[in-house]
């Protein structure tokens, strides 16, 4: 039997890699929802599961200031902008806004990944 998603991705309908290097969703799974025989397949992300943040290595912490934001921070800690989700990732919160919402908090800064 042929993978749907696959046969998808060889058509031209999905991007092979639908998301930059920098996204919380690279490496995620695609699937394809038809409820219908009749219907158009579409596509999906399957879901991401978040890491324990304590299977996550923290590198440091940071005091959150006033002129923070989590893109500032992933500039600042992680080299790009895009990678603030690595720090929601870290800190157990689904909202990146959570992380500098608070002056004093403390956030953590996780390893670099693969280290």
């Amino acid at each position: 039997m042929n993978d749907p998603v696959q046969m998808l991705i060889d058509a031209g309908a999905i991007p092979s890699t639908p998301f930059d290097a920098q996204s919380r969703y690279r490496g995620v799974p695609l699937a394809v929802w038809q409820p219908r025989a009749d219907d158009p397949p579409r596509a999906y992300v399957r879901r991401r599961f978040i890491p324990a943040p304590s299977r996550i290595a923290v590198a440091a912490r940071h005091v959150v200031a006033g002129h923070d934001r989590p893109d500032l921070l992933g500039a600042t800690h992680l080299g790009d902008p895009l990678l603030y989700w690595r720090l929601a990732d870290a800190n157990a919160v689904i909202d990146p806004h959570e992380l500098t919402d608070t002056l004093g908090r403390l956030v953590a800064i996780p390893l670099p990944e693969g280290m």
